[in-house]
């Protein structure tokens, strides 16, 4: 192929994409488009996270044609939500591209769903995929299956409404190859799919780019006129789901009452307070007991604003149960311990652990609330812990399942009163108990405050006032 008669121009633009794009297009990119291209070559799987408009269609392109000129008999597949989406954006930025260079105009031959070269039109391609919007799961995973070869890459536009099967496809591809990668990028309007588990469950997998439009960030996204931004923020509100969609390039908090969005928790979870700082608050332990299973039990650790690492046991009963959290309400002097005892589940937990001169307290989630606004206890603890995150509360890192589950969780109206969806839903969703949310938000079921008072059998023991229960968070 004439284009590779310069070994020394696809060495350095394969290991930096970004000269790449200098040199054969003319053009200088963004900040944010300069570290998606330096990252490419080490990167077998990145997504982008955009707000409207930032550019995230051209690194796309800018990607594909960089992998097709410096790697030998490439295959690249692309994808997006409809295939009139892909082809009004990704397959019409190839073309644009494309007729900026010279050097791809000779070797490469552009058609409405193929782009391939012209001396190895069988071995080295690009393909434009789609599927019909009727189509089950195993014929959605079919638009990208069935492709090998030593290099090959597979681009997602607007990943955030994908189907998990079309992904699944292009993961199991990266099994066999020499060198692999799946680019996505998307707006997040979707608390599930592709792109929402790369920015939460799976985000030590992923090199994730986040790219905000916002006009009072430094790094916000230079294509995105500052005054369209102001403009919307001033005309919805910064907490409006469509702004933070469009112009932060966050996930909302849920078109179907989402308690709160994965970015809140995100935040949260890189919180950090000194011990002097929370000092003063009570602390309590919040229990889960495992239901099946493949549940788990639960014991998470919260002082005020400062949540800790949670301990997850499986398969231990009652007996083991309670042993552990004696040690760790020994260790760690405990205000107040609540156990979850819906159906009975702690009961044989909290009986253990007072014949060990401890006195938690059992927690019945279809118990009810302290306050009226709320059908039951669980969700009012659920709430409250969302409020307590938006007050500054910290989540301990590396938690994704427990980001999963509080962002994940619904909610609708019984009535006049707010109700959590039941815990089986949310399991079938994600696939797991959300045993980490639950013991969490067991450390709300009750104010407790510091010191308290010893019961007859040396127990430390919670008081419970006329509160807010904020206050104190």
């Amino acid at each position: 192929m004439a284009s590779r008669k310069n070994d020394s121009n696809l060495t350095r633009w394969r290991e930096s994409p970004q000269t790449f794009v200098r040199e054969v297009f003319g053009t200088v990119p963004d900040p944010w488009q300069d570290a998606v291209l330096a990252a490419f070559p080490d990167r077998p799987r990145m997504a982008m996270k955009a707000c409207k408009g930032p550019g995230k269609t051209a690194v796309m392109a800018w990607l594909a044609w960089n992998f097709l000129v410096t790697r030998p008999h490439p295959k690249v597949a692309a994808t997006s939500i409809t295939s009139d989406n892909l082809a009004d954006n990704l397959w019409a930025e190839m073309a644009k591209w494309r007729a900026r260079s010279a050097m791809l105009q000779s070797g490469f031959e552009w058609t409405r769903s193929r782009i391939f070269s012209r001396h190895h039109p069988e071995t080295w391609w690009m393909s434009a995929r789609s599927w019909a919007r009727s189509a089950e799961a195993s014929q959605q995973g079919g638009a990208l299956a069935g492709l090998h070869a030593d290099y090959i890459l597979f681009i997602l536009d607007e990943s955030g409404g994908i189907p998990d099967a079309v992904m699944a496809s292009a993961e199991a591809a990266l099994a066999s190859c020499i060198e692999g990668h799946i680019v996505q990028a998307g707006n997040p309007t979707h608390l599930e799919g592709p792109l929402w588990r790369a920015c939460t469950t799976e985000r030590a997998l992923w090199h994730v780019t986040e790219i905000t439009a916002d006009p009072d960030d430094p790094a916000r996204a230079t294509r995105v006129k500052p005054e369209w931004a102001r403009d919307q923020i001033q005309k919805y509100g910064r907490d409006n789901p469509w702004v933070l969609v469009n112009v932060f390039g966050k996930f909302p908090p849920g078109s179907l009452n989402t308690l709160i969005g994965p970015d809140e928790c995100q935040q949260a979870s890189q919180r950090f307070y000194r011990p002097e700082e929370y000092g003063g608050a009570a602390r309590v332990l919040g229990v889960d007991v495992a239901r099946f299973g493949d549940d788990a039990s639960v014991i998470f650790p919260r002082q005020g604003l400062a949540s800790f690492k949670p301990q997850k046991f499986r398969n231990i009963d009652g007996t083991q149960g309670a042993g552990i959290v004696a040690r760790k309400w020994q260790d760690w002097p405990a205000d107040a311990v609540f156990i979850d005892d819906t159906g009975g589940w702690g009961a044989s937990w909290i009986d253990n652990l007072r014949r060990l001169g401890r006195e938690p307290v059992g927690v019945g989630f279809a118990g009810r609330p302290n306050d009226p606004r709320y059908e039951n206890k669980r969700t009012e603890i659920y709430f409250e812990t969302v409020e307590w995150i938006r007050r500054g509360g910290a989540l301990p890192p590396d938690c994704p399942e427990l980001i999963a589950a509080l962002s994940q969780t619904t909610y609708s109206f019984r009535g006049d009163r707010l109700l959590l969806e039941p815990k089986e839903q949310v399991k079938s969703r994600l696939g797991y108990s959300p045993d980490d949310a639950d013991a969490l938000a067991l450390t709300f079921a009750q104010p407790a405050v510091q010191g308290g008072y010893s019961g007859r059998r040396g127990g430390r023991r919670f008081c419970i006032t006329e509160y807010d229960p904020l206050e104190m968070y």
